[in-house]
């Protein structure tokens, strides 16, 4: 499990701190699902919350915004990353919790 958490660790350092095209605050905002402006932020709530519901119409928009490509694709995997790591906890809790009632 050590070898799992530091990996997760690593990658979550990796794009938040690491170089790219999104700024370190754009990355952020997405890897936690707040603090984007429209359209950004109905692209990011859409990929962690219902990711296949995104569409080409949603990507455009966030181009519209002014932002690139890559800068999309950046936040698209920061914000799929901060959902998988909110659930990841969220279970390692119940989990936890789990272990201690029994």
């Amino acid at each position: 499990m050590l070898d799992i958490m530091q990996a997760r660790k690593a990658l979550v350092t990796r794009l938040l701190e690491g170089d790219g095209r999104a700024s370190r605050d754009q990355r952020r905002a997405a890897f936690d699902n707040a603090g984007l402006p429209k359209p950004l932020n109905m692209l990011i709530d859409k990929v962690a919350k219902h990711a296949y519901q995104v569409t080409d119409e949603d990507i455009t928009a966030a181009r519209a915004s002014g932002i690139s490509e890559d800068q999309i694709f950046e936040m698209v995997v920061c914000a799929a990353i901060g959902q998988a790591s909110r659930q990841y906890d969220t279970a390692l809790e119940a989990l936890e919790a789990a272990t201690k009632e029994g």
